[in-house]
């Protein structure tokens, strides 16, 4: 199994945001979008701070997909 980030990406396109924006909203750095966009692992705390940062709740945001073997 492995995170995917891909909610949150679509969730900052259908708010017209680019993942700068997000960065300064949510106060994390370039470092932890790359992360992100890798679906590596995040610190809680990091996730916790982008849900309040667009006001929504860790499930838009991430997900867990099974490995499709």
């Amino acid at each position: 199994m492995k995170i995917s980030y891909n909610k949150l990406f679509k969730l900052l396109i259908d708010r017209n945001l680019k993942r700068k924006d997000l960065c300064k909203l949510a106060q994390i750095s370039d470092a932890t979008m790359a992360k992100l966009g890798k679906g590596a692992n995040v610190n809680t705390e990091i996730l916790v701070r982008i849900c309040q940062a667009l006001n929504c709740d860790i499930c838009d945001i991430m997900e867990i997909e099974k490995d499709t073997k």
